[in-house]
């Protein structure tokens, strides 16, 4: 691995620079200063990731934008369905703490009843009401950015950078539920590999446009009523990233990618409709590729010596 500091446009996969790394930059490099679409679609790679509940179409979308050399039109809206399932966890949450013993309202979260995932919390306690509002506030931050969580046990910003969330100092009236929730720890797998992780970091990793978010609410709920040992491993960011149904559709695009970009032949990894999309070579279309080719093999293999034991 190079010493040499990794660029800002690969926060995304981590900190460490590789030879192939450094390759590509040296071809952004030959490439002058960057145009502004050039400059427009590396930014969406950087924001890009393979954990997405949408990270295909994600994929597919750069794709087109490098063979059009500019990106299309950006929304800026959830997707309609993970929308509505945020906005009926918060209503299906929100209720039972304001009366736990009242009816489920007759709403799902991926097609999980009301009723069965507030079955999970089991009895009403103080510590149970007061880590479902963590929930919650994690759940209200997605759809309304103006009202930010506050992390319990993440204490690193969005790419691994140490110390850029002080975490807990938010609920310094709160401390002992806190150490309550730091406490709880959840057992399960990572690639396989038995792990542990704090129900405080579930919560603190249980984002909004993640791939399982129904699973991983499974999981935390039945966490806050008592089951540490959840049948199937908690799936969060990188974290078990290799159990997205996303995973071979991505694998397949970045193969093609890198047909492309080193000028290789198709084989059966690989999909000439995306090839199709990218048209011509260039040297900006070739970077580009590369790039976001990179980004992807990186994300599928990060490294899950960090999720063996979290929080």
């Amino acid at each position: 691995m190079d010493e040499e500091a990794c660029r800002a446009c690969w926060q995304n996969c981590g900190s460490e620079v590789d030879a192939e790394m450094l390759e590509i930059d040296r071809a952004e490099d030959a490439l002058g200063p960057l145009d502004e679409h050039s400059a427009a679609i590396r930014q969406l790679i950087t924001r890009f990731e393979v954990c997405y509940h949408e990270a295909d179409k994600e994929a597919e979308r750069i794709v087109e934008a490098i063979g059009a050399g500019r990106c299309g039109q950006e929304s800026g809206e959830r997707p309609p369905q993970r929308k509505k399932e945020l906005e009926n966890c918060r209503r299906i949450l929100s209720s039972w703490c304001e009366n736990p013993a009242g009816e489920a309202a007759g709403l799902d979260v991926g097609g999980i009843p009301a009723d069965e995932l507030l079955g999970f919390i089991g009895k009403a306690s103080a510590l149970k009401i007061w880590q479902v509002q963590r929930i919650i506030d994690k759940v209200t931050e997605a759809l309304d950015p103006s009202r930010p969580y506050h992390w319990m046990a993440l204490d690193m910003g969005d790419y691994g950078e140490p110390g850029a969330r002080p975490a807990g100092e938010h609920y310094k009236d709160n401390a002992a539920f806190l150490e309550q929730t730091r406490a709880a720890i959840i057992h399960d797998t990572v690639d396989g590999r038995k792990a542990e992780i704090s129900l405080a970091m579930a919560i603190d990793m249980f984002m909004p446009c993640h791939w399982d978010l129904p699973g991983a609410l499974v999981i935390i709920l039945k966490a806050i009523g008592g089951d540490l040992h959840p049948a199937r491993p908690l799936a969060c960011c990188s974290r078990n990233v290799s159990l997205s149904p996303l995973c071979e559709r991505t694998k397949t695009i970045s193969n093609t990618l890198r047909a492309f970009w080193k000028g290789e032949k198709l084989n059966e990894n690989t999909d000439a409709d995306i090839l199709a999309l990218l048209g011509e070579a260039t040297p900006a279309k070739c970077w580009l590729a590369a790039s976001l080719d990179k980004t992807i093999r990186l994300q599928l293999d990060t490294a899950s010596d960090f999720w063996l034991k979290s929080g």
